[in-house]
């Protein structure tokens, strides 16, 4: 039956034209029975997003409240993302994940139970929240450089790394809009339920992968000492030091827009779950728009200028969004939002893993997931809370200023082809030897 399974997996995902430069990362066996499950579980992880966002603020009618349930997934996230990222350099990432993934089940059956039984409040939702944000802090950190491990041909990296965040925007099209159909018809305890069930497929995935045995770094330092060495990494390779600093800025002024989504879902186009759930919907569209042709990309294009130029179709679409209330026509540039919120994190995550050491991957993205899951949270707070104050339309309208304005204040700064005065490559590889002698 495995075998079985197996074999369909590799049938629906390789036989796909081996020339073909969107999908080449197929190619590996490993990533492409990965991808298979990942997806699965993503869309499943988009459905309970939405569905704790609706119940959240169903309940409670406050933007700060929605903000404080990111804050409480996400912050936990921002404190343990460190050890984290030691975490995932020391040990096994392939049994890291089956550890995280099998905690993240068990997270959305406790909030189905919650919800099914019609027993709960609004700080057991933030519990289980919290208990998620945990789980995340040691998941993340093992999950993306562990696409090195599936992937034999490192040409097709960067390809496997743009298709991920195609699977995860497939996921925010889908999850979301199924969501809010069953919100409507069956409630949230469903959406949870299903979620739960959705983990299945992953962690079939991972048992299915065949990856050479895990040969455990010879020296193990403590833990102090490894993560000062992680920034001392930064600290001597400012152009990646730089990409985690706009990944900060962004978390915390621009990408908690989503927050307000449920408010223009409601009060703005006077609808109900299945409104947001479009919404949300349309904004993945666009992600998967972002991802397509981040996938299509050629070796050797520009990162930098990607990153800008995406900041500042963001800031664009959150300007014309915030000021249109008629649903429909307001749709389009919710597609402009997707596609300008997905491509920075996924354009600054792909030029990070391509320029990180290969010992210093995990810890260097445990940072960039200090960054985004300590920001984030403390954006949404913020951002829920100026909306309170000015109206969620104007908050938006800010950001997309704001957004614009990153986007200059980070142009003399991104757009450097020879950091420190050398060569990427070189200066890449003599990092390297730098801390290798540490």
């Amino acid at each position: 039956m495995t075998k079985n399974v197996e074999m369909l997996i590799i049938i629906i995902l390789m036989k796909t034209d081996k020339t073909s430069s969107l999908f080449r990362a197929f190619r590996n066996r490993n990533y492409a029975v990965f991808f298979s499950g990942q997806s699965v579980s993503q869309i499943g992880t988009w459905m309970q997003r939405t569905a704790v966002s609706w119940v959240i603020y169903s309940l409670t009618h406050s933007v700060f409240m929605l903000g404080l349930a990111v804050f409480a997934q996400q912050f936990p996230s921002f404190l343990l993302s460190l050890p984290g990222g030691v975490v995932s350099d020391r040990y096994n990432r392939h049994k890291i994940l089956l550890i995280t993934q099998t905690a993240s089940m068990i997270q959305a059956i406790l909030l189905a139970a919650l919800i099914l039984t019609n027993h709960y409040v609004i700080w057991e939702i933030l519990t289980l929240s919290v208990v998620l944000g945990i789980i995340n802090a040691f998941d993340v950190p093992a999950r993306q450089p562990m696409v090195h491990e599936m992937i034999n041909d490192k040409e097709d990296l960067a390809n496997a790394l743009a298709l991920n965040s195609a699977m995860v925007n497939i996921a925010r099209l889908v999850g979301p809009a199924l969501s809010g159909i069953i919100l409507q018809v069956f409630g949230a305890g469903i959406c949870f339920s299903l979620n739960a069930l959705s983990f299945v497929a992953v962690i079939t995935s991972l048992l299915l992968m065949k990856l050479p045995e895990f040969k455990p770094p010879a020296v193990k330092k403590k833990v102090s000492h490894e993560l000062a060495e992680g920034f001392r990494y930064l600290q001597q390779t400012p152009a990646i030091g730089t990409i985690i600093l706009l990944i900060v800025v962004l978390s915390l002024l621009v990408l908690p827009y989503d927050t307000m989504v449920p408010v223009f879902a409601k009060v703005i186009f006077k609808g109900n779950a299945a409104t947001f759930g479009y919404i949300s919907s349309f904004m993945g569209l666009g992600a998967i728009m972002g991802s397509l042709f981040f996938a299509s990309l050629k070796k050797g294009t520009n990162m930098r200028i990607i990153i800008l130029m995406s900041i500042v179709i963001l800031g664009v679409g959150l300007i014309i969004f915030s000021r249109i209330s008629y649903f429909p026509v307001a749709m389009p540039f919710a597609v402009l939002i997707g596609f300008g919120s997905l491509m920075p994190t996924t354009a600054c995550i792909t030029t990070i893993q391509m320029e990180a050491a290969s010992h210093m991957r995990g810890r260097v993205m445990s940072y960039v997931a200090m960054g985004y899951f300590g920001m984030l949270p403390l954006g949404s707070l913020l951002i829920g809370t100026i909306s309170e104050k000015i109206t969620a339309p104007l908050t938006m309208l800010c950001q997309g200023i704001i957004a614009i304005g990153i986007a200059a204040l980070f142009f003399k700064l991104l757009i450097k082809d020879k950091p420190g005065g050398k060569n990427r490559e070189q200066f890449k590889k003599t990092h390297e030897l730098e801390i290798e002698k540490i």
